[in-house]
């Protein structure tokens, strides 16, 4: 899913002619393009969505929303490590079986072939 969520701009600079900034969204900075607000200042929110800033925003509304999709863990499925979230789709969960072993290696067989009666998940 792609939120809009907002950031709170840190720097700003004209990079190969468009207007860009660091923005921080509740601890996790990514550059966002400003041609949609070219007079974004530093210390001020705004609205961002797929990498664009299209809407200023209060700080107020701003820290409101940002908690509010914590809470919700919507910030760690917009932000959080791809791979991690990939994994944990897969159902690889990365060696929280009984014996460690990761959930798609336990029950394997010498040859990777899963054990006789062994349902692998």
């Amino acid at each position: 899913m792609c939120l809009a969520v907002p950031g709170k701009v840190l720097g700003v600079e004209e990079r190969n002619g468009t207007r860009m900034a660091s923005v921080d969204f509740g601890g996790v900075v990514k550059e966002v393009c400003l041609e949609y607000l070219p007079d974004l200042q530093v210390g001020e929110y705004a609205i961002v969505h797929v990498g664009f800033a299209l809407q200023r925003l209060d700080e107020e509304s701003a820290r409101r929303t940002l908690e509010l999709f914590e809470n919700l863990g919507m910030l760690q499925e917009e932000f959080g490590d791809p791979w991690e979230q990939a994994a944990a789709e897969a159902g690889m969960n990365g060696g929280s079986g009984a014996d460690g072993e990761p959930a798609a290696v336990r029950g394997q067989g010498p040859d990777g072939a899963a054990a006789a009666g062994e349902v692998l998940r």
